[in-house]
């Protein structure tokens, strides 16, 4: 690992891409979003996330790391169909996404913590 703060940077990416987005949806920026791959979240994912877990040596962080995907996976496709809702006025079709896009947040988030704690 980089550094023992590793899984917090990566929370802390995935929360700014969520306040982009965030922002987007309420007028306040033009973040259009990004496929589930070329996120920062998604990029490590999708490149040295599972060496870097393996690391650990810890099954627990292992399964935790593979139920990522999912979650990820489904945030960028509810945030893309947010933002697209957005621009055609649709936004009480933008406020149930929002909803669902926030609880796939919380669970990513979660797992995040959980493989921070398993570095300790």
């Amino acid at each position: 690992m980089a550094s023992k703060a590793f899984f917090l940077m990566r929370l802390n990416d995935h929360i700014q891409y969520l306040k982009k987005i965030d922002a987007t949806l309420s007028d306040k920026g033009d973040f259009q979003g990004t496929d589930c791959h070329d996120c920062k979240l998604g990029k490590w994912l999708y490149g040295d996330g599972d060496n870097e877990v393996s690391q650990l040596n810890n099954p627990i962080a292992k399964e935790i790391f593979s139920s990522l995907f999912e979650p990820h996976e489904r945030f960028h496709q509810i945030s893309k169909q947010a933002l697209d809702l957005k621009k055609v006025g649709d936004m009480d079709g933008v406020h149930k996404l929002v909803t669902e896009m926030h609880v796939l947040s919380n669970t990513i988030s979660r797992k995040l913590l959980d493989l921070d704690e398993l570095d300790r």
